[in-house]
Parts: structure tokens; sequence; C-alpha cells
């Protein structure tokens, strides 16, 4: 239903691909959900999956800053007065500071020494930015964006009426749980940590957010809670698994949303579990994925390329062989 004209679809089979928000909203729209949800708000079930919109996870990042003591930073360049020239320079010479989004530095990192895997990622950027609303700052600073990559908490999404337009209900349940609580204190010193560093003493004005006054942990949860921000990576709201799983909603062999004939999902709500990082190119390679599954092709060779093993060398190890 489109500006009040009714549009119908005769095909073989459809690939909903809304993401993982819009994704299980039109799958509960359609029938396809809790039962005792949907039933609140007179919709029909046509499959009952209690595992529409459970299981959401995402992303949380927030920024440690400094004050920079050198005028290096890009600060200068957030002036309004800037901004009109600086596009001009980018548009006709593809250069200047529009030429890059300035994370340029970053990589992961472990939490501690008994993680078996960086959970960490981190970015830095050489400007200082009000996150809090209130103005911009002119001094010159730095920051690394952090945040945990494998959070143990679990959000829901619901549907909060029958209207396509009505947005629906997120709960994301952000540090709801120990393990998320202490790798968030555990990231913000990390963060600290990579500030300390002598490579940066020259630069190194102070902390100015959280600032010195936030040491102990419930300090720094509670910093977290009011400046955190989304990464943007919701997904895992209709995730893949067997029709044994009572909270699967998408079958991994086909794609398939079980219980139907015709009907796939195809995006990041189909995945189980968040990546240990951005997102998008996991998302570019699931689709690469179901394309092959449509099409009937045959899977490529396992590859052999090296990956992360924590060791006490900290080196790369190479994939076991196959059936190893």
């Amino acid at each position: 239903l489109r500006r009040n004209r009714r549009t119908s679809v005769d095909a073989g089979e459809v690939i909903l691909c809304g993401g993982a928000i819009n994704t299980p909203q039109l799958l509960q729209l359609s029938g396809v959900g809790d039962t005792a949800m949907l039933s609140e708000l007179g919709i029909r079930t046509v499959v009952d999956l209690p595992g529409v919109g459970a299981n959401m996870q995402d992303h949380l990042e927030v920024y440690v800053q400094a004050a920079c003591t050198k005028p290096v930073s890009m600060q200068p360049y957030l002036s309004l007065w800037r901004m009109p020239f600086i596009g001009i320079q980018w548009i006709l010479r593809r250069t200047g500071p529009a030429a890059t989004n300035h994370f340029e530095g970053g990589g992961f990192a472990r939490s501690n020494e008994d993680v078996a895997y960086p959970n960490l990622m981190f970015h830095f950027l050489p400007v200082s930015v009000r996150y809090d609303g209130t103005g911009r700052t002119s001094a010159h600073g730095y920051q690394v964006h952090i945040g945990p990559m494998y959070s143990d908490a679990r959000g829901t999404l619901k549907i909060t009426s029958t209207d396509p337009r009505a947005h629906p209900a997120l709960v994301f349940n952000y540090l709801s749980t120990d393990q998320d609580k202490r790798e968030w204190v555990e990231a913000i010193r990390v963060a600290r940590e990579i500030l300390r560093q002598p490579a940066l003493d020259r630069y190194n004005g102070g902390e100015t957010s959280p600032g010195a006054a936030v040491e102990t942990d419930e300090q720094i949860l509670d910093w977290v809670r009011r400046d955190a921000e989304t990464a943007l990576h919701p997904s895992c709201t209709a995730k893949m698994g067997p029709a044994s799983d009572p909270l699967a909603v998408t079958d991994p062999l086909t794609m398939r949303v079980h219980g139907t004939q015709g009907l796939r999902v195809v995006d990041a709500s189909a995945m189980p579990y968040i990546t240990n990082g951005n997102i998008y190119a996991p998302v570019m390679m699931l689709a690469e994925k179901a394309a092959d599954i449509i099409l009937g092709l045959e899977p490529l060779e396992p590859s052999a390329a090296g990956f992360y093993r924590h060791q006490a060398t900290g080196t790369l190890s190479p994939a076991p062989e196959s059936g190893a």
C-alpha cells in the first residue's frame, strides 16, 4: 500500500531484504511471528515463529577524547565558513579535507589477557567533538572511538500497530548483562591506555571526556550510559538456525523462512550472532552466499587463510585442515 494505491505482486518467490528492523516488522505485519504478540494486535497468525524480532543485537560505541597541545588536528575545518570551500575543493579536485572520513587509524584489541580473541574495536579521529548537542568546540583535540564487539545483551523488536507506517518498538537492552558491563569498563581502560602511550606525549593535553573524575567502574558505566551511541549495526532479528531451535526464523541451507514456501530472508537479520566488527562486508558476503544457494551453485572450497588465534606469541595460526 503506497500513496493510497494497493499493489499486488505475483512472483514465484519473494526475497525479503528489509534489514534487521524492516524485515521482522514486515514478517510480523504479515502474520509471521509470535502468536501471542500478533493476537494482541488482532493479526491472524500464518506461521508461529517466536524468534521474529527476538535476538536483536547491535554494536555500541563511545568516544574517549583528549585535548591536543599542538594545532595539528582537524578542528579548524569544523568552522561553518570553511565548509563551502571544502566542498568545492572536493567537487572540483577530489582533494582536501573532504577526501577522507579521517578514521584512518584503528584496530582490534583484547579487553584482558583471558579473552581468546580481540573483542574490542577502536578508531582514532584527529578532532574533538561535543556529543552532548550543546555546541561546537574550537579547541584542538583528538579521540578514540571504542566499544565491545560481541555483547551478550539481546534485545527485541515488536510492531505496535497494524499500520506499516508506524515505527516498531525497539528494545536493545544495552548494558543489561554482567559481561557487557565488564567489557565496557575494560574497553574504556584500554582506550585510556592507548592515549597514554609515549608516542602521544607531545600532543596530550589531558583527557577531556569522560575526564579524570570518571575513574571507578560505576562512574565509567554511568558515563557510557549517558554518552554511548549506536554504531548502526542492528542485526540477528530473523536468525538462521534449524527448525528445532525455538528462536530460529531462517533455514541456513535455503534461506527460506521456516514454515513458508517461496519466502527467503537475505539481510543482516538472518545472522545468528553479530560479527566481531562492522557488519557491512559480512552482509555482502551473506548475500553472495545466498545468491549461490538460490541459483543452486556449488560452494567454493573452504579457505585455508590464516586467522587470529590467541597464543603466547600472538601470531597468526593457519586454519585447520578440512575435517580436522
